[in-house]
C-alpha cells in the first residue's frame, strides 16, 4: 500500500505538536506501543476491576439464559410441553422477535437513562421472565414467555458495548469485548456441566428437570441484575474509583482517545449521515448473515451432536467443547489483532475457516468426525467479536454510535430470528439446505467485510494526504465524517 505522509495535529489526543505519520503505521495503529504511565496503568486496573467483572457475568447470563431452551430440549422438554420439531423452531425463533422491537426504544433509552441502573432493571426483568417460563405447560405460554425474555435481553449487548466504548482507548477495546464476549464460551462451557448435574436430580420434588434449569438460572439472574443496578459504574469519572488528581486528566485523555463523550441530545444529522454510509450497510448486513448460522448452532447445538450419532447426555456435554472452540477462535482473533493491529483482515481469515467447517460438516461421512468440522465453524463467533469491535473503534458521535449499535442488533435479531427456521427436521441430521445457506451467507460476509475495509481506507487515504490542519474537540461530540482528524482502525 502507498506510503502518504501527513502533518497532522493529531487531535484526538490532545497534542498541538506535528509529527509525521504514514498510512501504513496509522493502520497497525502504533498509539498502543506507547508505554502506559504508572497512572494509567492503576486507573486502567481500577476499572477493570470495577466494571468488567459485571459486564462478562452480565454477557455469560444473557447467553446461558437464551439457550437454556437448548439444554431443556435434552432434558424432556419437547415431550413435556408436547411440541413438534416445527413448534420448537418457533419457540427459539420468537425469542429474537422480541429483542427486534425493543431496538427502538431501547436506543431511546440509552441516550436518556443512566446506563448502569438500565442495565440492572433489564436483568432483573429478564430473570424474572426467565423463572416463570418454568411454569409453562404448552407451546403459546412457553412462546409468550421467550418472546418476553427476548425483549428485556435485547437492551444488553448495546448498553454493555456502549460501556466498553466509554471506558477503554480504542486500542484496549478489542481485548475488553473480545473478554465480554468469551464468556459466551463459557456460557456453553458451564450450561452443558449445568444441565449434567440437574439431570442427575432426576424430577426433584415433582418438579421436571427441564423446568429446574429455569428456575435455578432465572433466581441467580435476579439477584445479578439488583446487583447491578447499585454497583454497576457507567461514568469514568464514577466516585466508585476514588481517582486523583492526575487521573482525572487521564480521564479526560482517555475521552479524547475513545470520542466517547455521553449527551442527552439527540443528533438527526448523525442518523441520516450513518444511513448514507456504504459500510453502515455493510456491517448491518454482515450481522444478519452471521447471524442465520448463529441462531441455529445456539438453538440446534445439542441436537446436531446427538446427529452425529451421540446420546441426549452426551450430545450435552460435547456442548463443552463448543465452549471450548468458542473461546479458542477469540483468543486467537485478540492476539491476531494485537500483533497484526489487522481487524478486518483477521475476521475476514476467521470466516474462511468457518466456512470450511461447514463444507466438513457436509462430506466428512464418519458422523464422530464430523465433530472436527462443527468445532471449525464456531470460528463464527469471533467474527462478530471483531466485526463489532470494528464498529466500536470506528464510528464517534454519541448518538451516531448508539444508532449504529442498536440497528446491528436490529439485523442481528433478524438473521437469529431466521436462522433456526431454516432448520427442517426431516433433512436430519445433515440439515443439508441450511448448511448451503450458511456457506453461501458467510461467503457474502467476506466481500461486504473486505468493502467496509476498502472504504475505511479510502477515508484515511485522503485525510493523510489532505495539507488541511484544524483543531477539532471530542468536546463537541463530532461524528467521524465530521471530524477530519479522525482516522480508521482496519
Amino acid at each position: 500500500m502507498d506510503s502518504l505522509e501527513k502533518r497532522s495535529t493529531n487531535s484526538l489526543y490532545g497534542n498541538n505538536h506535528y509529527e509525521t505519520e504514514t498510512i501504513d503505521q496509522y493502520e497497525a495503529y502504533r498509539d498502543d506501543d506507547i508505554p502506559m504511565s504508572t497512572e494509567e496503568k492503576a486507573l486502567v486496573r481500577k476499572i477493570d476491576f470495577f466494571l468488567m467483572p459485571l459486564v462478562c457475568t452480565i454477557d455469560f447470563l444473557q447467553f446461558v439464559d437464551k439457550s437454556c431452551i437448548n439444554y431443556a430440549a435434552a432434558l424432556g422438554f419437547k415431550e413435556d410441553i408436547n411440541i413438534n420439531g416445527s413448534q420448537y423452531s418457533l419457540i427459539s425463533s420468537i425469542f429474537y422477535l422480541g429483542y427486534l422491537l425493543f431496538q427502538l426504544p431501547n436506543n431511546y433509552l440509552l441516550q436518556r437513562i443512566p446506563v448502569g441502573r438500565y442495565i440492572g432493571i433489564l436483568v432483573i426483568i429478564w430473570g424474572v421472565m426467565l423463572t416463570c417460563t418454568a411454569a409453562g405447560k404448552n407451546f403459546s405460554q412457553v412462546a409468550a414467555f421467550r418472546f418476553l425474555l427476548g425483549f428485556f435481553e435485547a437492551g444488553v449487548y448495546p448498553s454493555l458495548t456502549l460501556l466498553v466504548s466509554t471506558f477503554y482507548r480504542r486500542s484496549e477495546q478489542a481485548a475488553r469485548l473480545g473478554a465480554f464476549w468469551i464468556c459466551n464460551g463459557c456460557a456453553l462451557v458451564i450450561g452443558g456441566l449445568i444441565t449434567y448435574g440437574i439431570d442427575s436430580m432426576g424430577d426433584a420434588h415433582g418438579i421436571e428437570r427441564w423446568r429446574w434449569i429455569m428456575i435455578i438460572l432465572g433466581a441467580f439472574t435476579t439477584f445479578v441484575g439488583i446487583f447491578s443496578f447499585f454497583f454497576l459504574i457507567d461514568n469514568p469519572k464514577s466516585p466508585a474509583l476514588h481517582l486523583n488528581a492526575e487521573q482525572e486528566i487521564l480521564v479526560e485523555e482517555r475521552t479524547r482517545d475513545n470520542a466517547v463523550v455521553r449527551t442527552t441530545m439527540i443528533k438527526k444529522e448523525h442518523i441520516y449521515e450513518a444511513l448514507k454510509e456504504p459500510r453502515f450497510w455493510c456491517f448491518c448486513f454482515c450481522c444478519l448473515f452471521i447471524n442465520l448460522q448463529n441462531g441455529a448452532m445456539t438453538t440446534y447445538n445439542t441436537q446436531f451432536a446427538m446427529g452425529f450419532n451421540f446420546t441426549g447426555l452426551e450430545a450435552v456435554l460435547l456442548s463443552i467443547g463448543t465452549g471450548a472452540a468458542d473461546i479458542f477462535f477469540i483468543l486467537i482473533a485478540i492476539y491476531s489483532v494485537r500483533k497484526t493491529r489487522q481487524t478486518i483482515y483477521t475476521a475476514i481469515v476467521l470466516m474462511i475457516v468457518d466456512i470450511l467447517g461447514l463444507i466438513l460438516l457436509q462430506v466428512i461421512p464418519d458422523p464422530h468426525l464430523k465433530l472436527i468440522g462443527f468445532y471449525l465453524s464456531w470460528s463464527y463467533c469471533a467474527v462478530y467479536v471483531l466485526m463489532v469491535t470494528s464498529i466500536s473503534n470506528n464510528v464517534s458521535g454519541y448518538t451516531k454510535k448508539i444508532f449504529y449499535n442498536g440497528m446491528v442488533m436490529v439485523f442481528y435479531t433478524i438473521g437469529n430470528f431466521c436462522g433456526p427456521l431454516m432448520i427442517l427436521e426431516h433433512q436430519a441430521p445433515n440439515y443439508t439446505s441450511a448448511m448451503i445457506t450458511y456457506i453461501c451467507a458467510n461467503c457474502v460476509v467476506v466481500i461486504l467485510l473486505f468493502t467496509a475495509r476498502s472504504q475505511m481506507a479510502k477515508v484515511n487515504r485522503e485525510r493523510l494526504s489532505s495539507e488541511a490542519v484544524v483543531m477539532t474537540h471530542v468536546e463537541d461530540d463530532l461524528s467521524d465524517v465530521q471530524d477530519i482528524n479522525f482516522l480508521y482502525r482496519l
